[in-house]
């Protein structure tokens, strides 16, 4: 883990936005009298927006404007990462300005050392809603639905918030369009590296006033500045955007907070898995795939960890993880995988996609980001009777062929195609 304080090469005490002050003043306009006239607001390093962020902020104050005082489920992903836990958190204290009431929710559960820290250590807002608990939840309290860094493929409480007839308000997300979701507010920015960019924008533009002294607000802005930094791979990826939020989280943060979530060991069920990935990967084309066989649904955030640890490895560009997820409390069996990559050519949305299709319904099993992306296949009928050992090594070694053909034929399509089939 990295022992600095949130951005690396920075000195605690000087803050991002100093050097990016610095870097800025000697390139704005000068006005009549010779100094500098700031276009971007009352820092230099602010965003300058353009006329479509323009709309998408007025747009996004008028519809919390016209539900003003009403009740809002923020519906996270099943396992949410800590890009979709800042900008929900970041959401609810934009709406508490319109005395709208939202309430952060998740079916999953967080297996991540990081999420557990970064929740527990901010003491941030949310409450986990599993299936079982959405059967029977009178959701009539709600006026609205909101989809934060997510459109609702990945989340296991849609259906039954959809089935309840309660609509959806506003998504903002930076993935691939998954679905036509008829929200009454859309913003999803597949350009942008992290949701947390687009919310911080928000709170630039004065939808909210952050106050040092304000615990709630600094523990906010410290998740953002984590959420930003995580899914931009410690801003190495960022563009300038991202700089510009990062410079303007950086008068907020804490940097101690940040690094203590930072800090967070791994457990020992999720280097057994990364252990796994080593033994099992085969290499392809600059491509490590590997199988870890069966995993419960508390450790699934360990398949991840191990796309990471194995991206790194040399003459690799792209890995793949994947194994069978059992949920005991609801009896069901997944494929879960998750890819990894450094080959700015790839898109591991288009990637994902293509490999593993959609279902019955034309909802794709999978999608992704910027370098990263991950699939979820249910396994049906197929599902559970793993106490039997030899049944459960057969299915595995069934799914785990499946899962590597259809990788391969992208991979290595001249091997793994028939002769004769293009």
């Amino acid at each position: 883990m990295e022992p600095d304080s949130g951005i690396s090469g920075l000195n605690p005490t000087e803050p991002l936005s100093h050097s990016l002050a610095v870097a800025k003043s000697n390139d704005l306009p000068k006005a009549s009298n010779g100094a500098a006239h700031d276009q971007r607001g009352r820092y230099p390093y602010d965003v300058m927006r353009s006329p479509e962020q323009e709309q998408k902020i007025e747009g996004f104050r008028q519809v919390l404007e016209r539900h003003r005082g009403e009740r809002q489920l923020i519906l996270l992903q099943d396992f949410p990462d800590p890009d979709a836990l800042s900008s929900a958190w970041a959401y609810k204290l934009i709406a508490q300005r319109y005395d709208i009431q939202a309430e952060i929710a998740y079916a999953g559960t967080l297996s991540h050392q990081e999420n557990i820290a970064l929740v527990k250590l901010t003491a941030l807002p949310l409450q986990r809603l599993t299936i079982q608990t959405a059967k029977t939840k009178d959701f009539s309290v709600y006026k609205g639905c909101v989809l934060i860094d997510n459109q609702g493929t990945t989340s296991q409480l849609l259906p039954s918030v959809l089935q309840s007839n309660i609509p959806i308000t506003v998504v903002i997300d930076h993935h691939s369009m998954q679905d036509d979701l008829h929200a009454e507010f859309a913003d999803i920015r597949s350009y942008t590296r992290a949701t947390a960019t687009i919310l911080t924008q928000y709170i630039q533009a004065g939808m909210l006033k952050f106050d040092t002294s304000a615990p709630e607000h600094v523990k906010c802005a410290t998740a953002l500045m984590h959420g930003l930094r995580s899914d931009t791979n410690r801003l190495m990826q960022a563009q300038e955007e991202d700089f510009l939020a990062a410079a303007f989280l950086s008068r907020y943060y804490d940097a101690q907070l940040l690094n203590a979530v930072m800090q967070s060991s791994r457990s020992k069920q999720v280097m057994e898995v990364i252990e796994r990935s080593l033994k099992n990967r085969t290499v392809h084309n600059n491509f490590s795939i590997a199988g870890v066989g069966y995993l419960r649904y508390d450790d699934r955030d360990a398949i991840p960890q191990a796309a990471d640890f194995l991206v790194t490895e040399e003459n690799v560009h792209t890995a793949v993880v994947y194994g069978i997820v059992h949920d005991e409390d609801e009896e069901l069996e997944f494929v879960v995988g998750s890819l990894r990559t450094n080959k700015l050519t790839l898109d591991p949305d288009e990637f994902i996609k293509e490999a593993f299709g959609q279902d019955a319904q034309g909802r794709f099993f999978g999608g992704g980001r910027s370098q990263a992306g991950g699939f979820e296949i249910p396994m049906g009928f197929l599902s559970g009777f793993t106490e039997n050992s030899e049944y459960a090594k057969t299915k595995w070694s069934v799914f785990d062929a499946q899962v590597k053909q259809k990788l391969l034929r992208l991979v290595n399509p001249e091997q793994h195609y028939p002769k004769g089939v293009n």
